[in-house]
């Protein structure tokens, strides 16, 4: 007997910025680095916070009931932990922190999103631009605190999709690597760390120069990554033997798609490489819903900027000229795809 049908999966996904709102919030009131290694009762961590009493069981407790935090014991005697996911990807003072794009979803993405039903009927971006007038990137890059903020998002995003990419990817036949748009440098160094004797360089705008500098050198590669400062719809992209570009494809509308799969083919010698890391859809596009919200995320952010899928990267390579193809999962909803001139 089919079991009956119950709503619960409608009010779960309707009222989804809760759990959402409780996660994010707890990530801008750094509880996760608070926390750290240590176990807190109730009242030391809402002091520590600066809580107000009447919200500190609440939400220590949801987030308990989240998976966010481990509780020992119960009542007032009781302590709460961080949980393995927690320590390792939510604590700042841990190198796999990835908090920085949940840092961006609460101050940026999360407003802009209450505007998704205009953006549905207009097809027009959401965010600064609809306040200022002003280009997404061009509000970005001219605010330190805002790009800063921006850089950190992109790394926490990207961190575990690059990592699974180096270490999947055979690099044995490449001699010099470019990221393009490689923003903290943060997958050029793990290219660097991986395949000691690649030429490795990592490529953005100049007010990105310095950012990627500092970074790589805060951990050690100063001498071993390049940076390269250039716009790359104005100037040729760096020659390489093999090029990434990850997660920069889906903040364009074909016609910017298509200019950059164009640029990396020229830059490329006969059997180089070129690789795309995204959010990529299925090709059938029915599974992979983190990949069809992101490419509502860039309707919300650019207006006419879409996610994508293998199928569709590979069609627009082989019009540029690219023969060969091959598709590297990397996370549940992460990919590389790699075309070969």
């Amino acid at each position: 007997m089919n079991a009956p049908l119950s709503p619960a999966r409608l009010l779960q996904v309707g009222t989804g910025f809760w759990p959402a709102q409780i996660l994010l919030s707890a990530v801008a009131l750094d509880l996760f680095t608070v926390l750290g290694g240590r176990a807190l009762t109730a009242r030391e961590l809402g002091e520590a916070l600066k809580l107000h009493p009447r919200a500190r069981l609440d939400f220590f407790d949801a987030l308990v009931a989240l998976r966010f935090l481990e509780r020992d014991g119960d009542g007032a005697k009781a302590r709460y932990r961080n949980g393995l996911e927690s320590a390792a990807f939510l604590d700042k003072s841990k190198p796999g922190y990835m908090g920085g794009i949940l840092e961006m979803a609460q101050a940026r993405l999360f407003p802009f999103w209450a505007d998704l039903k205009t953006a549905l009927l207009t097809g027009q971006p959401q965010n600064e631009i609809k306040h200022s007038g002003k280009p997404l990137f061009d509000e970005l890059y001219a605010e330190p605190a805002r790009l800063e903020q921006f850089m950190r998002a992109m790394t926490g995003a990207s961190r575990g999709n690059f990592a699974a990419f180096v270490d999947k990817f055979d690099f044995t036949p490449f001699k010099s690597y470019v990221d393009i748009g490689g923003a903290t440098g943060l997958l050029a160094g793990m290219v660097a760390e991986a395949a000691p004797k690649l030429d490795c360089t990592t490529f953005d705008l100049p007010v990105v120069a310095p950012i990627a500098t500092r970074c790589l050198a805060e951990r050690g590669l100063a001498g071993r990554v390049k940076v390269a400062s250039g716009d790359f719809f104005k100037a040729p992209l760096p020659k390489a033997d093999l090029i990434s570009m990850g997660m920069i494809l889906h903040d364009w509308n074909l016609d910017g798609k298509m200019h950059l799969i164009r640029a990396a083919y020229d830059a490329l010698p006969k059997g180089g490489a070129f690789v795309a890391i995204e959010h990529l859809i299925d090709d059938a596009r029915r599974d992979n819903a983190f990949g069809l919200m992101m490419s509502l995320n860039m309707l919300v952010e650019f207006g006419d900027a879409f996610d994508f899928s293998a199928a569709d990267f590979q069609g627009w390579c082989r019009e540029v000229g690219f023969t060969r193809f091959e598709v590297l999962p990397l996370t549940p909803v992460a990919g590389a795809v790699v075309a070969y001139k």
